[in-house]
């Protein structure tokens, strides 16, 4: 249930407690990253509120465009604790509460900078799921009351990761959500991130908290002065079938352009069907990803090499592959398509953008297939 901002500028009394709340993660794929958001929570007036930078409209107009585009609008919204909490409940979610260890004088500087945020005028912000997310407002707007009093320290990061590998910490490898997500973003989140970027995901908004320091009149003391689960979930079993998964739907469809392919071998002849459909759909995967990179402001797109085997020309000549006679013009684009995979190759071996594995059995099937292709067109 929302909650109004109108009059809620009130002085907090003594009581009060300011606190970062961190969610589990869920069932669903937009959940497995888990959530945060602050608590405030004052019995002397009865205030007990949770501000939560996670809402979007699903009113707004043209939802699903601005959601592709990465223009769509995130928002602040503003909930009593106990629908918050219970809703994390139903969903079996852990949920975990630190209290901040502020002054009055903080805590009102935290409690009256989020009810202006909460004002309708100022709740909306562009999202960006690395650098400005549910996640990372946590840290920005404590940075942003508190100033350099507030230390966020590093030493509980003992390991160096990039982007990619710490969204992976979240999902299963051999999932869709994981393959979805390692073919639609770019080069750009293959980079090593820094200590203070690892605070887009809210598990490290916890553990960063949990380190920083606070500094005032030559002391220092920790940011959080109390730690403790509001809600233990209980552990279900994951949810999977290798039958189901894309090792095993890529590996069969790999399999099966292989087993073609040497049929075709066997039998001096080409399955122009199937190179047709390989060209379609590469090409139109291509035009997608494409599109992802120069046409919407998502920034994590950009730089997607995912092109080099998902090339988009490829579907403007797949009615020519298509055909019993193509063109020899033919025979050298596809060496340029296999030159390609050789590039991916590279840029897989070196580091400079790893791919799903997910991809491998169907990467290796294409290139057997454009290597035959080479092979057979012109002896048609």
């Amino acid at each position: 249930m929302s909650v109004s901002v109108k009059a809620q500028f009130v002085p907090l009394s003594e009581a009060s407690e300011i606190s970062i709340l961190t969610i589990g993660p869920g069932a669903e794929l937009y959940d497995k990253f888990g959530h945060s958001a602050f608590r405030i929570n004052d019995p002397a007036t009865g205030q007990d509120v949770v501000f939560n930078y996670g809402v979007y409209d699903f009113d707004t107009p043209n939802f699903y465009t601005k959601f592709a585009q990465g223009k769509l609008l995130y928002q602040l919204g503003v909930s009593y604790y106990d629908s918050f909490y219970e809703s994390y409940v139903a969903q079996n979610r852990w949920i975990k509460e630190q209290t901040l260890n502020l002054t009055q004088s903080e805590k009102q500087a935290v409690s009256n900078f989020l009810w202006n945020n909460a004002r309708p005028e100022n709740k909306k912000y562009k999202y960006d799921f690395f650098f400005d997310n549910c996640a990372t407002k946590i840290r920005d707007v404590t940075q942003e009351v508190l100033g350099n009093k507030l230390e966020f320290k590093d030493d509980h990061i003992t390991e160096t990761y990039t982007f990619r590998e710490l969204i992976q910490q979240n999902l299963n490898a051999n999932s869709w959500g994981s393959l979805g997500i390692d073919i639609a973003l770019g080069a750009v989140i293959d980079r090593a991130a820094k200590p203070i970027e690892y605070q887009f995901l809210p598990d490290y908004v916890f553990k960063g908290a949990a380190n920083a320091v606070i500094h005032r009149n030559g002391k220092t003391e920790p940011l959080v002065k109390n730690t403790k689960v509001l809600f233990e979930n209980k552990p279900q079993p994951p949810r999977s079938n290798f039958f189901l998964s894309p090792i095993f739907i890529l590996g069969v469809l790999g399999l099966l352009i292989v087993l073609v392919t040497y049929r075709n071998y066997k039998n001096n002849r080409r399955s122009r069907y199937l190179d047709a459909l390989i060209f379609f759909f590469t090409g139109l995967i291509g035009i997608f990803l494409l599109l992802l990179w120069f046409a919407t402001d998502h920034t994590a797109t950009a730089n997607n090499y995912n092109l080099l085997w998902a090339f988009p020309i490829s579907i403007l000549v797949f009615w020519v592959i298509g055909k019993k006679k193509p063109s020899p013009k033919i025979k050298r684009y596809t060496l340029l398509l296999l030159l390609l995979l050789i590039l991916l190759a590279i840029h897989w071996i070196t580091g400079v953008q790893v791919f799903a594995i997910g991809l491998l059995p169907l990467l290796i099937a294409l290139a057997i297939r454009y290597v035959y292709l080479i092979y057979v067109i012109g002896k048609e």
